[in-house]
């Protein structure tokens, strides 16, 4: 059943980097850069683990956890929609921001492991009777509820991009703001709107390290650059939600089997068959990061990133009086 557990395993780390995905993917394809998911993530994480501990009740932990990442993502769309300061600069700052209140907020937390409740799993165990695929199911399927939540995301965020109303507004304030306008849609509004959104959605992601998939607060290990990751995603996803779902699942496989391969080098030493490629962890290690560095390189180039199909006005301020110029 090792094959299914990794599979289980896929599912559950990809979780946490598809809300991460997602929210970047909202903010992003209405002409904003996010890049403070890693911050969003990290507070997520931090004020719902707190939470939690202090009501003993995990779903007021999860949003108390979207409350806070998506105050932080108010910041951010007060400085890039309503300064129209450097949408980077502001990324990189809220990142400071939510790491250093992560910090003091989340002081002794590490004490608490093992004393949160946290959100439930969901199993089926149904499935165990049936025959021959019964138990594979039941493996595959014993999965927090986070992870049913992210899978249900999923199509419901393609169809709202691709087949809204909504969503058709969404996309044309980060491809044509000048002509949304025109069509009588509130750009900076809605700027507004999806920055906080997307904040939220990357709050969630930190909720599900802290609270659900991989319970307990680590300091800034607790994310541990996830965030980065999920900025990678967006742009390899070509702001898509299938493509970057599919991303994130591979990262999540990507992760157990890291475990899979370092455990039995750990315990085994020399009787170990990856004893001979003693580096092969630690590039698998290193792949999520190069990956992102990759990606970003790659999105840092405007002529590139209309290739690629990013919004056209990804980084721009909208001003009405600009309009036409």
């Amino acid at each position: 059943m090792g094959l299914f557990s990794i599979i289980a395993s896929a599912f559950a780390g990809g979780t946490i980097l598809l809300f991460g995905m997602l929210g970047g993917i909202f903010t992003e394809r209405s002409g904003v850069m996010n890049l403070a998911i890693e911050g969003y993530m990290l507070l997520g994480a931090t004020i719902s683990y707190k939470i939690a501990a202090a009501t003993g009740n995990p779903w007021i932990g999860l949003l108390a956890g979207i409350a806070a990442a998506a105050l932080l993502g108010v910041l951010h769309a007060l400085i890039c929609v309503t300064l129209k300061a450097d949408q980077v600069v502001s990324g990189l700052a809220i990142n400071f921001v939510g790491t250093g209140v992560s910090m003091v907020l989340g002081a002794n937390l590490s004490n608490l492991i093992g004393q949160v409740n946290l959100l439930p799993t969901v199993a089926f165990p149904a499935l165990q009777k049936i025959p021959t695929i019964g138990e594979p199911l039941y493996i595959i399927t014993k999965q927090n509820i986070m992870v049913y939540i992210g899978l249900a995301l999923i199509p419901i965020a393609n169809w709202y991009l691709f087949k809204t109303r909504p969503g058709m507004h969404l996309r044309a304030i980060g491809e044509n703001p000048e002509a949304a306008d025109a069509m009588g849609v509130n750009v900076n509004g809605l700027r507004y709107l999806y920055t906080i959104i997307g904040a939220a959605l990357a709050g969630i992601g930190g909720v599900s390290i802290s609270t659900a998939i991989y319970p307990g607060w680590f300091s800034e290990l607790t994310t541990n650059g996830k965030g980065w990751i999920c900025v990678g995603l967006v742009i390899f996803a070509q702001w898509n939600p299938i493509r970057g779902a599919l991303g994130a699942y591979f990262f999540g496989l990507l992760s157990r089997v890291i475990i899979d391969i370092k455990l039995p080098r750990m315990l085994l030493g020399m009787n170990n068959p990856f004893f001979f490629v003693p580096n092969l962890t630690y590039f698998l290690e290193m792949a999520p990061y190069i990956f992102t560095l990759v990606v970003m390189v790659i999105g840092a180039n405007q002529a590139r990133r209309k290739r690629i199909g990013a919004p056209a006005a990804l980084g721009q301020p909208y001003s009405r009086g600009q309009r036409g110029k």
